[in-house]
C-alpha cells in the first residue's frame, strides 16, 4: 500500500509522519505524475486558495478528479475547501465532493479550539471521543444525497462526511497522537 499526501503546501509532514508511523509507503505528491501506482491521497490543512492555485499550475487539477474517480481522497480543513463542489466564493477547486463548504466558518486563528468528537466510523468511534483541533476551520454547510456526515459538533455542525472512497474533515487529525482517522483512511484505500 502507498498513499501520497500533496505536497504542495501545508501541514503535508505531519500527515506522512503518521502514515509512515503506522507502517504505511508513502510519497509526497507535487505533479501530475506522482499519482501513480498510489492507493489513496491526503490533501492536507493549509491554506485553501494556495492549494487550489499551486494545483492548477502544476497540472494537477485533472489528475486528481480522474484518480478521485477510483481512488480513495480525503482531505482535511483547507483540503476538505478544496475538494467542495461549492464554497460559496471564486477561487480553484477541484469539485470532486458533492458537499458545499463554509470557509472560516468558526472564526480567525485566534478562536481555534480543540473539542472532543464521537466518530461512530472510527474504532471504538462510540465509545472513545476523537480529539478534533480547529484552525481556521470551514464547516460543512450541504451534502449531496450520497455524502454522509459521519461528524458532528454538539450543536449540530457537520465537521466530517465521506461519499464513496471520499473523505473530509474540518479539523485537523494529524495534529494528535490519535491516529484512527488515518487508520479508516487506509481501510478505504483498500
Amino acid at each position: 500500500m502507498n498513499i501520497g499526501v500533496l505536497a504542495l503546501q501545508g501541514a503535508f509532514a505531519e500527515h506522512l509522519h503518521i502514515l509512515e508511523k503506522l507502517g504505511i509507503d508513502t510519497r509526497k505528491v507535487r505533479l501530475p505524475e506522482e499519482l501513480n501506482g498510489l492507493d489513496g491521497l491526503i490533501i492536507p490543512g493549509g491554506e485553501s486558495t494556495t492549494i487550489g492555485k499551486l494545483s492548477m499550475w502544476y497540472d494537477l487539477g485533472d489528475a486528481i478528479r480522474k484518480f478521485a474517480c477510483e481512488k480513495a481522497v480525503w482531505g482535511t480543513c483547507a483540503g476538505m475547501i478544496v475538494m467542495a463542489k461549492d464554497i460559496g466564493m471564486d477561487q480553484p477547486l477541484l469539485g470532486i465532493m458533492d458537499i458545499v463548504a463554509k470557509r472560516n466558518a468558526f472564526g480567525r486563528q485566534v478562536d481555534s479550539f480543540q473539542t472532543d468528537l464521537y466518530v461512530p466510523v472510527l474504532k471504538d468511534g462510540k465509545t472513545k471521543p476523537f480529539p478534533a483541533i480547529f484552525i481556521r476551520a470551514p464547516k460543512l454547510s450541504a451534502a449531496g444525497a450520497d455524502t454522509e456526515i459521519i461528524a458532528k459538533l454538539d450543536d449540530g455542525t457537520a465537521v466530517a462526511a465521506q461519499q464513496g472512497k471520499m473523505l473530509v474533515t474540518s479539523f485537523h487529525p494529524e495534529l494528535t497522537q490519535d491516529t484512527r482517522f488515518h487508520e479508516y483512511f487506509v481501510n478505504l484505500t483498500k
